[in-house]
């Protein structure tokens, strides 16, 4: 237990006694109306604790939007600066960050888990450098991946035996597109 801990948690609760003393001693006349103002007060704080909590979740739905228009598909940046597609994988959508500066399209351990990819069962024998260093690889092949209405049958990918957040998606599956970026949009056109 850290030294200061004790001494804060009872200036924390002498603090609180001293609030609803005087919160008891101005409101007992109204104790049941003021229950109640505290309750919905504590319920309002509550909501917003949860919302907080959840904004990580609900952000890339609400800010990054994905359209298909004819032959291209347009992106809006997101709000961590960066640009996120999402690619039906055998039917299970997975999001990606766009990486121009990766070679290959790299999978982290939760979406190849939920690709049915069992990771215990890789050979780690391929290295990649990261921004963080040196890297393990294990080299999978992706099937009928899709995003928009462009299909392709077959998709090489890598996995890694490092903790990533984020699939990437790299220059293996962004050749086949022209990419525009204009401001806080990117434009793919798929090449012919």
């Amino acid at each position: 237990m850290d030294s200061d801990l004790l001494p804060r948690l009872l200036y924390i609760l002498l603090l609180l006694a001293a609030l609803g003393g005087w919160m008891l001693t101005e409101f007992r006349a109204r104790l049941g109306q003021t229950l109640r103002m505290l309750m919905a007060w504590g319920m309002i704080l509550l909501g917003l604790v949860a919302g907080y909590g959840l904004w990580s979740d609900v952000r890339p739905q609400l800010l990054s939007v994905q359209q298909v228009q004819g032959e291209r598909i347009e992106v809006t940046r997101d709000g961590d600066g960066h640009f996120h597609l999402t690619l039906n994988i055998s039917g299970t959508p997975v999001r990606f960050m766009v990486d121009t500066g990766a070679s290959n399209v790299v999978l982290s351990n939760r979406d190849a888990g939920r690709l049915g990819v069992d990771a215990s069962r890789l050979a780690f024998v391929g290295r990649a450098a990261t921004a963080n260093g040196i890297i393990r690889t294990a080299r999978v092949m992706l099937s009928d991946v899709q995003l928009g209405d462009f299909r392709d049958a077959r998709l090489p990918a890598y996995v890694t035996d490092g903790d990533m957040d984020v699939s990437l998606l790299g220059m293996d599956y962004l050749r086949l597109y022209r990419i525009e970026i204009d401001g806080n949009r990117m434009i793919l056109t798929r090449r012919g």
